[in-house]
């Protein structure tokens, strides 16, 4: 699932908006937006500050490359 999806739908889950949950992560209201717009380049570390709040943080993952 992409990030994106997956933290939009979390949210409203909680039933929180975007200003709700930026306010809990401790990020701001464009950060948020940037995410759930499924932005390529973001802060790591404010990404787990919003995933945590779902028990989740990012990690390495195996790249499966065909060679």
């Amino acid at each position: 699932m992409l990030l994106s999806k997956f933290s939009k739908e979390k949210r409203k889950l909680l039933k929180l908006t975007q200003q709700d949950l930026a306010d809990k992560a401790g990020v701001g209201i464009r950060f948020i937006r940037d995410l759930e717009q499924g932005k390529l380049t973001l802060r790591m570390d404010k990404v787990n500050q919003v995933l945590n709040l779902f028990g989740q943080e990012l990690g390495p993952v195996t790249v499966n490359k065909n060679s």
